[in-house]
C-alpha cells in the first residue's frame, strides 16, 4: 500500500484545526483506502503564539498517524511547508491549508491526477470567494510572474499542490531562502497537470497574510526567477545615455544659433534629479540582489524545528 503525506502549515489557526481534521477525516482520510493509500498527517506550527500547538497535541491523541512539528519561531508559510516536506515518509505529498479555504475533496481530485502519471498536480484558483481587492492582487501577481519570470505559471495562481516524493526531495535539497516554493515547483519542469477549484471565504480566524508579506513574495518571485530586473538597469542606463546625448546636441545647436545665452536653471535641476533618481533606483535593485547573495552565503537553515512528536 502506498502512502500520502498531508502537510498542513499552521499559524494562528487554533479556531479551525478541529474542524479541519473532521473535514479531512470525512472527505479524504476515510476515502484513501479505496485508492490503496495509507496516510500521514503532518502539522507544522510556524511559531504561533496562540493555542494552535495545544490543539495539535489533542488531535494527535485521536489519530496515531498525526505527526507534529513545532518551529522555533515564525519562518513563513513556505519554510513551514518545506519543514513538513523534509519529514515525509509517503510516496507523494500534498499541501493543505489550515484555514478551510480549500475544499478537502480537492486532495482526492489531485491524487487521481497523480495516479495518471503526473509528478506535480497543482490546484489552480478558477474562482475566488474573496474580496475584490484580494482577487485583483492575486490575479495581478500571477500575471506578473507569467510575463516576467515563469510563462507556464497558472493564470489564476495556486497555493496547494500534490507532488511526488522525488519532487519533494528536490525542494528540500535546494535549501533556497527568499524565494517562492510554488515558483520552484513550476520551475522544476516535472510532468505537471492542474485541478481547478473555487477558493472559499475564510470561516474562522484572521488571515495573517499581510500586505507586506505579499510585497515580499512578489519581489522574491521576480528577483529569484527572472533576470529582467537586473537587465532593466542596463536598459535604463542606455536610454539615459541616449537622452543625454540628444540633449547635448540640442543645447550645442541652440548655443551656436544664439537661441540661448545662458542655460536654464530649471532644465539643469530636472536633469540632475532625473539622474539621481535613476542611480537610486539602480542601487535599490542591486541591493536586493546583494542581500539575497549575502543571506544565501551565510548558510543559515530556512527553518529550525524546535519540537517533534512522532
Amino acid at each position: 500500500m502506498k502512502k500520502l503525506s498531508i502537510v498542513v502549515p499552521v499559524y494562528y489557526n487554533e479556531e479551525s484545526l478541529l474542524a479541519l481534521y473532521t473535514d479531512l477525516k470525512e472527505n479524504v482520510l476515510d476515502v484513501l483506502p479505496k485508492y490503496d493509500f495509507d496516510y500521514e498527517l503532518i502539522f507544522v506550527d510556524d511559531g504561533s503564539k496562540d493555542n494552535s500547538y495545544s490543539v495539535m497535541q489533542e488531535l494527535s491523541k485521536l489519530d496515531s498517524k498525526i505527526v507534529l512539528l513545532k518551529l522555533s519561531r515564525n519562518f513563513g508559510e513556505h519554510s513551514a511547508i518545506l519543514a513538513g516536506l523534509s519529514r515525509i515518509t509517503g510516496d507523494c505529498a500534498v499541501r493543505k491549508a489550515a484555514d478551510l479555504q480549500e475544499p478537502s475533496k480537492l486532495i482526492i481530485d489531485m491524487l487521481e491526477k497523480y495516479l495518471e502519471g503526473n509528478k506535480v498536480v497543482i490546484a489552480t484558483r478558477a474562482e475566488r470567494d474573496e474580496s475584490f481587492v484580494n482577487r485583483i492582487l492575486g490575479n495581478l501577481y500571477a500575471s506578473m510572474v507569467r510575463k516576467i519570470a515563469l510563462p507556464n505559471y497558472p493564470k489564476g495562481g495556486f497555493d496547494s499542490f500534490l507532488i511526488d516524493k522525488q519532487v519533494a526531495k528536490l525542494l528540500v535539497d535546494m535549501k533556497e531562502k527568499n524565494t517562492s516554493l510554488m515558483n520552484q515547483i513550476v520551475w522544476s519542469g516535472f510532468k505537471t497537470t492542474s485541478v481547478p477549484y473555487t477558493r472559499l471565504k475564510r470561516k474562522a480566524g484572521k488571515s495573517r497574510w499581510t500586505f507586506s508579506k505579499k510585497i515580499k513574495l512578489t519581489i522574491d518571485s521576480l528577483l529569484g526567477f527572472s533576470y529582467l530586473p537586473i537587465r532593466l538597469i542596463t536598459f535604463i542606463g542606455i536610454g539615459s545615455a541616449l537622452l543625454s546625448f540628444v540633449g547635448l546636441i540640442v543645447v550645442l545647436i541652440q548655443k551656436i544659433l544664439g537661441i540661448i545665452d545662458v542655460e536654464g536653471y530649471s532644465s539643469l535641476l530636472i536633469l540632475m534629479l532625473f539622474g539621481f533618481g535613476i542611480i537610486m533606483f539602480s542601487l535599490g535593485i542591486l541591493g536586493e540582489y546583494m542581500w539575497r547573495i549575502f543571506d544565501a552565503a551565510r548558510f543559515r537553515p530556512p527553518f529550525i524545528i524546535d519540537e517533534q512528536d512522532k
